[in-house]
């Protein structure tokens, strides 16, 4: 198995006990070797244990499939790029937050135009900040954290939801509107948009 080359660093390993002079510097190290500033996609299929009850786990796989062949060549399309696909989930990342709303807007239209026996749906978090890309094949940071959050644990199916803060930085010349709700995330209040 390979390991990402941020776990193979020295610095992790000395980061607990270190002093916080140390630690400012190890976490500086990090950030300077790994840190990007982008708009973070988090995308979920729904209804997992239904569909599998209904028609067993290889037929869900093949629809796990067809969102794989679908999300990746839109979000490309859409200036962004498919940082990884995990099981039934997406996490892509995107210069600007207009191009990651552009492209959750277009995989909600491309699933809900598709001809199936069982239509694919999904749910989608967006968010915008400093995140760690590790190896161009895994992200981490809070604003991945906030769009899993998002678009696995409270978005509907068919719903993209967006943290205020990035929908703050899309243009209002590109009319995106959307309903806005407090809620709170792991004991953390927020508000976002439901587009």
């Amino acid at each position: 198995m390979r390991t990402l080359s941020l776990f193979a660093r020295p610095q992790l390993d000395d980061y607990p006990l270190a002093t916080p002079e140390r630690r400012q510097e190890i976490e500086k190290e990090i950030w300077d070797i790994y840190g990007r500033e982008h708009a973070v996609m988090v995308l979920d299929m729904s209804g997992f244990s239904l569909l599998t009850q209904r028609h067993g786990i290889i037929f869900y796989l093949s629809m796990v499939r067809r969102m794989h062949k679908a999300v990746a060549p839109i979000t490309a399309n859409n200036g962004g790029r498919v940082v990884k696909f995990e099981a039934d989930n997406a996490f892509a990342v995107f210069d600007s937050v207009l191009q990651a709303v552009k492209a959750a807007k277009e995989i909600h239209a491309f699933f809900a135009a598709e001809n199936h026996p069982e239509r694919v749906r999904v749910s989608i978090g967006i968010d915008y900040g400093k995140v760690l890309m590790v190896d161009d094949i895994d992200v981490f940071g809070s604003p991945v954290n906030r769009a899993s959050k998002l678009g696995e644990d409270i978005a509907e199916a068919d719903e993209t939801l967006i943290t205020s803060e990035a929908f703050a930085l899309i243009p209002e010349s590109a009319g995106i509107s959307g309903k806005h709700t407090p809620m709170t995330i792991s004991g953390i209040e927020i508000e976002v948009i439901s587009l």
